[in-house]
């Protein structure tokens, strides 16, 4: 199964330097089933081609410690994928603070929006927890 891991990191300054290490070993993990995960950049990764993928899988970070709020692009990710809707999804957010709870139902609120069918979310606590949920993708 194809995948794409859309990764939103709270502080864009991360992304400059390479993906945030939980992300990439969300993505070991998946590969290790079989898969083919590719990691976006969410912001400003080719989003046209997201419809060739069997399955998306958007991860973000709180975009503080105190907030429930997921990063702005976020939003804007879909308005130039495409046809989205009926894709199977995942919905995952790095634990950091009190409302990250908030902002998975926030995150997984949009994905419904767009048509996407949300079947399976979950808080990242780092990055070996991580590897461990990529491996169960296909369980």
């Amino acid at each position: 199964m194809r995948i794409a891991l859309i990764v939103f990191p709270s502080n864009r300054k991360t992304e400059e330097s390479g993906f945030p290490p939980w992300a990439v070993s969300l993505a070991r993990g998946m590969e290790s089933m079989g898969h083919r995960a590719d990691l976006v950049n969410g912001y400003g990764g080719d989003m046209r081609s997201l419809p060739g993928y069997d399955y998306l899988a958007l991860i973000a970070e709180p975009l503080s410690f105190l907030s429930g709020k997921i990063p702005g692009a976020a939003r804007t990710v879909f308005s130039s994928s495409g046809g989205l809707g009926r894709k199977k999804g995942a919905a995952f957010i790095k634990k950091k603070g009190l409302f990250s709870p908030r902002a998975l139902s926030r995150l997984m609120a949009l994905m419904e929006k767009e048509g996407i069918i949300v079947n399976w979310s979950d808080l990242i606590l780092g990055s070996a927890q991580a590897e461990a949920l990529g491996k169960r993708i296909g369980a």
